[in-house]
């Protein structure tokens, strides 16, 4: 991107996946959150692995890489990891990119739903040794998520992806942001914030525009229905404090309008947020895809 163009944004998908609805949605009733998202025969509901891209006048910088490809057969249907290869690559080759072309990866935390996109498709490594993908790529990663994915607690260790630390750290393009610190290099453009109620050190990415702010949620806010205040997921380390961090970003993304990347929401990639007459936050002027978004 040459100087004095604007930023650019595009919404990319890759694999979605079927999870329990009842874990996506925490305490909140079957009743309620059905209403928001249609379950299948097994209660599952279809959620997106969905990465922003972003071109900008530090280079090309991908947030998130999804679930990807990686899983061998049982795994992937465990976890309703739909099929037909690595749908990222793909559809950045759809936009005109391939992995090489990517100069910045930005990781919010390393669960394999975030960062299984880094990895081949299973039926290229066959489960074996592999080279992590987009090679040109420096790796971005918050400093105390990256040292949960190291030493994982009992209850979310099986969230991470195995040995995929080490692989970061033997690529030597890993880049750990210090807690409560920004990369100069991507500064003032590209900022960051810490969310912890979801998993500690969760990485948000802000992305400061001539005319627009837009925020990468991750799974502090994975979609629409999350971006009401008591709704959260079982998979939440600390909901309590994630509801007191979504309040807190609430309170300067609303009067400033902002708009919300959405990475797990299987119909809306991007929305604004607002208080309501009833005194409750809700999504506006829902965006499904985002295509060359001039920022």
């Amino acid at each position: 991107m040459t100087k004095g163009k604007k930023m650019r944004m595009w919404s990319v998908e890759g694999n979605g996946q079927w999870l329990d609805g009842g874990s996506m949605f925490g305490n909140a009733p079957k009743a309620l959150w059905s209403r928001w998202c249609e379950p299948d025969e097994q209660g599952r509901i279809r959620l997106s692995c969905r990465s922003m891209l972003l071109e900008t006048r530090h280079g090309t910088i991908l947030c998130e890489t999804g679930i990807g490809d990686y899983m061998e057969p049982k795994m992937s249907e465990r976890f309703g990891v739909e099929p037909g290869g690595h749908r990222l690559l793909e559809n950045l080759s759809a936009l005109g990119k391939s992995e090489d072309d990517i100069d910045y990866v930005i990781l919010s935390h390393l669960h394999f739903d975030h960062a299984g996109g880094l990895l081949p498709s299973y039926q290229e490594s066959r489960g074996g040794d592999y080279d992590l993908l987009f090679k040109n790529a420096r790796y971005i990663v918050g400093e105390e998520a990256f040292a949960r994915a190291e030493t994982p607690h009992f209850r979310d260790r099986a969230s991470f992806i195995p040995h995929l630390t080490e692989k970061l750290k033997a690529s030597g393009r890993l880049k750990i942001v210090p807690k409560g610190k920004n990369l100069p290099e991507l500064a003032p453009e590209i900022d960051f914030m810490e969310s912890h109620g979801h998993t500690p050190g969760q990485l948000l990415t802000i992305v400061r525009g001539d005319s627009e702010t837009v925020i990468f949620a991750g799974d502090l806010i994975p979609g629409v229905p999350w971006v009401n205040l008591p709704i959260t997921m079982g998979y939440d380390r600390f909901p309590e404090l994630l509801i007191n961090e979504k309040e807190s970003l609430y309170k300067t993304l609303v009067p400033e309008q902002w708009r919300i990347f959405f990475t797990h929401d299987s119909n809306v990639a991007v929305a604004g947020v607002r208080l309501n007459e009833k005194g409750k936050y809700e999504a506006t002027d829902p965006k499904k895809n985002v295509a060359e978004f001039a920022l």
